[in-house]
C-alpha cells in the first residue's frame, strides 16, 4: 500500500478550515442561560430531581436518554417527576432539561379507528398519527353560563338502562359494582350500540390486563363501529406515569370533537385503577397520605377530570361529552372512600350486584341502589310514557318475592303481581350485543302493561327478543319510522305494537297461550 501523499492532506485540512471559519462567520455567537436539572435518586418510576427552579406543576421533563417525565409534586429544594416511560438509562447524576410546555396529546379525526397510548403514540401499527392540533391533557371544565340543559339521550341499546336509568348527552353516569358483576360489558355494549348514531366514542383502559383490553377491542370491532372509536390504552404493564396521564389524554381526545359541535362518549375502565396509582405515586413522592392513605387530593384529582363532561350551549356548537366511569367495589360496599368520591361528583350510578350476577341475570343491575339524575328529562317521550311505573312495580314484586319464600301465596292480586314481575325480571335480562331499537324497547314494555306475557312462560322472551325487530319492521314499519323520527306514539300505536308483540308469542308458542 502506498504511503498517503504529505501535500494532498495537507490541501484537505486547509480546505475544512476554510469550511469552519465560513460556517462559524455566519453563526451568531452570544451568552444563552439555560437550567440544567441532575438526578439526585430513582425507584419505582419516581425520579427526584433537583437543579430547576423554574419548572412548572405538570410540565414535560426530558432525561438525558431520551426519555420523558413530568413534574408531579414541587418541593424547595427537588421536583417529584414521574417517568412516562422505562428509564432504564437513567440513574443519579443524569441530565434533565425542562421544555417548558405541558403534557399534551394529538387530537384528530386522524385518531378515529386507532389504538394509542396517553401520549398519542400508535400501538396497533406503525404509521403514525395523523394529528389535527395538539392540546394539553389538563384543560378547565365548562363554566356554567357555558352549559346547556342535558335532554338529548344516549341510547344504550339495554332495557333496564334506557327504561329505568336514561342517560343524557352531557352526563355523568357511573358503572360501579364488584368484580365480574358486567361493568366493561354495559359500557362496551353502549358503544357498541352508537353505531346507529353520531357518537364518537374514546374507550380509556387504565391498568387493565392486556388481555382483557384485546377482548374489548375485538368486540367493538367485531360489533360496533370500531372506525368512529379512540382507544386509549395504559394497560397494567405500563408505567404508573402513563397510567395516570390516561384519563385526562381521553378527555382532551374527546373534548376535542365535542368543541366542534358533535357528540362524544368517553368510558373510562376504571377510576378505581386510576386512584390507586394516583395514590402509589402520591405515596412515592412523600405527599401527605389520608383516609385509606389516599391523598387529600384524590377528590379534587377526579371531579376536575369528571367536570369537562357537559352538553355545550348553542352558542359554543351544541356539541356534548358523555362520561361513563367505571369503579369497583368490594363486597359491594358503597360506602368505600372512592366509591363514595365518585358518586357524589357524577349524576347518578347504575349499580351492579354481585348476587344478581352469580344467579345469571344479566345485566346484573340492582334497580334499588342505581339512579340517573337526569332521570325522564333526557329520556324520549314514547319510552317515558311505557316505561313510567316500571321501577315501582318491579321494586314491589322484588319485595313481594322475597316474603312469599316463606309460605303459599293466598291472594289473587299478589298471585298477579308475582306473575308480572317474573315476565318484568325475564324481559329486563339481556344477553350482551344483542341491543335494542327504540322501537322494540316501546313494543315490548307496551306489551307487558297490556299484560301481553301473562300467559306465556318467562322463557318465551328470550326467543321473542331476537324476533321481534325483523317482525315489527315487516308487520308495523309505519309505527317503527314514527318512534324513531319523532319520538312519539298515540295510545292507538301503543296499542296496535303491543298487539303485533302478541301476535309473535301466539306464533312462537305454537298458535295458542
Amino acid at each position: 500500500m502506498n504511503p498517503p501523499d504529505p501535500e494532498a492532506l495537507r490541501i484537505a485540512a486547509d480546505a475544512w478550515l476554510e469550511r469552519s471559519r465560513a460556517v462559524l462567520a455566519r453563526t451568531p455567537l452570544r451568552p444563552e442561560a439555560g437550567e440544567i436539572g441532575r438526578v439526585e435518586r430513582i425507584a419505582d418510576g419516581i425520579a427526584q430531581v433537583g437543579g430547576l427552579p423554574g419548572v412548572r406543576l405538570n410540565e414535560l421533563l426530558r432525561f438525558a436518554d431520551g426519555s420523558l417525565g413530568f413534574a408531579l409534586s414541587l418541593d424547595s429544594d427537588a421536583i417529584g417527576a414521574v417517568l412516562l416511560d422505562g428509564g432504564e438509562g437513567i440513574a443519579a447524576g443524569s441530565e434533565v432539561h425542562g421544555t417548558g410546555e405541558v403534557l399534551r396529546v394529538p387530537v384528530g379525526s386522524g385518531l378515529l379507528g386507532r389504538v394509542v397510548d396517553p401520549l398519542g403514540r400508535p400501538l396497533d401499527r406503525d404509521e403514525p398519527v395523523t394529528a389535527e392540533d395538539w392540546l394539553p391533557i389538563e384543560r378547565p371544565a365548562p363554566a356554567i353560563i357555558e352549559r346547556d340543559l342535558v335532554s338529548e339521550p344516549v341510547e344504550t341499546g339495554v332495557l333496564i338502562v334506557d327504561a329505568l336509568f336514561s342517560v343524557g348527552r352531557g352526563q355523568r353516569e357511573l358503572i360501579i359494582g364488584d368484580r365480574a358483576t358486567g361493568k366493561t360489558a354495559l359500557a362496551l355494549d353502549t358503544i357498541v350500540n352508537q353505531k346507529h348514531s353520531e357518537l364518537i366514542c374514546v374507550y380509556v383502559a387504565v391498568g387493565q390486563r392486556a388481555g382483557a383490553v384485546q377482548q374489548a377491542l375485538e368486540a367493538v370491532r367485531r360489533h360496533g363501529a370500531a372506525e368512529r372509536c379512540v382507544f386509549v390504552v395504559a394497560p397494567a404493564a405500563s408505567s404508573p406515569g402513563l397510567q395516570w396521564v390516561a384519563p385526562f389524554a381521553g378527555f382532551s381526545i374527546a373534548e376535542y370533537f365535542r368543541d366542534r359541535g358533535q357528540h362524544a362518549l368517553i368510558v373510562i375502565d376504571d377510576l378505581s385503577k386510576h386512584a390507586a396509582t394516583h395514590r402509589e405515586l402520591s405515596l412515592l413522592t412523600h405527599e401527605p397520605p389520608g383516609r385509606e392513605a389516599y391523598p387529600g387530593d384524590i377528590f379534587y384529582l377526579h371531579a376536575r377530570l369528571l367536570e369537562r363532561a357537559a352538553k355545550l350551549a348553542p352558542e359554543l356548537g351544541g356539541g356534548s361529552l358523555t362520561a361513563l366511569p367505571i369503579a369497583q367495589t368490594e363486597a359491594g360496599n358503597l360506602a368505600a372512600y372512592i366509591p363514595t368520591n365518585l358518586i357524589s361528583i357524577t349524576d347518578g350510578q347504575i349499580f351492579l350486584d354481585s348476587h344478581l350476577a352469580a344467579g345469571n341475570q344479566r345485566p346484573a343491575v340492582d334497580v334499588g341502589l342505581s339512579v340517573s339524575r337526569v332521570g325522564g328529562k333526557a329520556q324520549p317521550a314514547v319510552l317515558r310514557e311505557v316505561a313510567g311505573r316500571l321501577r315501582l312495580e318491579y321494586s314491589q314484586f322484588l319485595e313481594l318475592e322475597m316474603f312469599t319464600r316463606f309460605g303459599g301465596i293466598g291472594d289473587s292480586h299478589v298471585r298477579q303481581q308475582i306473575v308480572r314481575g317474573e315476565r318484568s325480571r325475564a324481559l329486563l335480562a339481556q344477553p350482551r350485543f344483542a341491543a335494542l331499537r327504540l322501537a322494540d324497547q316501546v313494543a315490548l314494555l307496551a306489551a307487558l302493561g297490556a299484560g301481553v306475557f301473562d300467559a306465556y312462560p318467562p322463557a318465551l322472551i328470550d326467543t321473542l327478543r331476537g324476533r321481534l325487530p325483523a317482525w315489527l319492521d315487516a308487520r308495523a314499519g309505519e309505527l317503527v319510522q314514527a318512534v324513531h323520527r319523532e319520538g312519539r306514539l298515540d295510545e292507538a300505536g301503543r296499542a296496535a305494537l303491543a298487539e303485533q308483540v302478541g301476535a309473535l308469542c301466539a306464533e312462537l308458542a305454537g298458535g295458542a297461550p
